[in-house]
């Protein structure tokens, strides 16, 4: 008989070197203290925070990581290139935080880190990654909903309440909840580079965009039986620096266009690549 379990714990981790190995980076759990002091600091920077108090400090890494919890960094020779936070919940590992330093992004350096969450998660018997995203940044919803083969679980308005940090400061904190399971057919096609591309043909759109004077702004459409369609902006993290009022208006028409939905028995299918949530009654 067939071991699919270990079958499964063996792809992940096939295609999680594999990754590394591409990329020529190692990625390794973080057990001392000067290498989580350096991480600490490397996310207090990439969220442009006063202090690492803010996201994730070296003393609560500390903790996690002895009492194993997921606590690791990526590393391109000696350089820390991104690091990731998770810890145990009820019946999944929770990311708390996964950061990447902006000048290699662009590089595949966070998926590389995902598929390695993947598979020390499935080592350990763990079958699903849960976390939250913001979900008007749209490169962050097609990466977690189709480069990962996740799932969209909840909308949570809201969520973390007032934010001080350098990204969030001044912007109400919804968050959409994702849950990965890591040995689902969509899990492991998107690991092998085929997840499906979702299409908006038919879809009711109930928010679209309208170009007004060289600035994308939300439209509030009517809703209707079937698929519906919810658009987000293009750059939603630039436009809150050079219009925050028309960032605000986009997070609340999303957020009222996202909860009416799943309130009304709603799922989300995905998102396209160029920016529309897509529901499934």
């Amino acid at each position: 008989m067939v071991d699919t379990a270990t079958d499964v714990r063996d792809e992940a981790w096939r295609v999680a070197r594999t990754a590394e190995g591409r990329l020529g980076i190692q990625i390794r759990e973080l057990t001392s203290l000067d290498d989580q002091q350096a991480a600490a600091e490397l996310l207090r920077r990439i969220w442009r925070a006063d202090s690492a108090d803010q996201i994730v400090n070296a003393g609560m890494m500390r903790a996690f990581a002895h009492s194993g919890n997921y606590v690791v960094g990526a590393y391109r020779g000696s350089t820390l290139v991104a690091v990731a936070v998770g810890f145990f919940g009820a019946d999944h590992l929770h990311s708390h935080v996964t950061g990447v330093d902006p000048a290699g992004q662009s590089g595949g350096v966070g998926y590389a880190v995902k598929l390695h969450q993947r598979a020390w998660a499935l080592a350990r018997g763990v079958g699903a990654v849960c976390w939250t995203f913001d979900p008007l940044i749209r490169r962050n919803a097609y990466f977690n909903l189709h480069k990962l083969g996740a799932r969209a679980a909840a909308y949570l308005p809201d969520f973390y309440g007032a934010m001080d940090d350098g990204i969030n400061a001044g912007d109400p904190s919804d968050r959409m909840y994702i849950r990965w399971e890591l040995g689902s057919s969509a899990a492991i096609a998107a690991a092998e580079g085929h997840g499906p591309e979702p299409d908006p043909t038919g879809a009711t759109i109930l928010v679209g965009r309208t170009d007004t004077a060289g600035a994308e702004a939300p439209v509030t459409g009517v809703p209707a039986p079937g698929r519906l369609a919810v658009a987000v902006p293009a750059d939603v993290e630039r436009m809150r620096g050079t219009d925050a009022a028309l960032a605000a208006r986009w997070r609340m028409a999303v957020r009222d266009a996202m909860v009416g939905a799943l309130d009304r028995g709603y799922r989300i299918e995905g998102i396209t690549r160029d920016g529309w949530y897509l529901l499934h009654p």
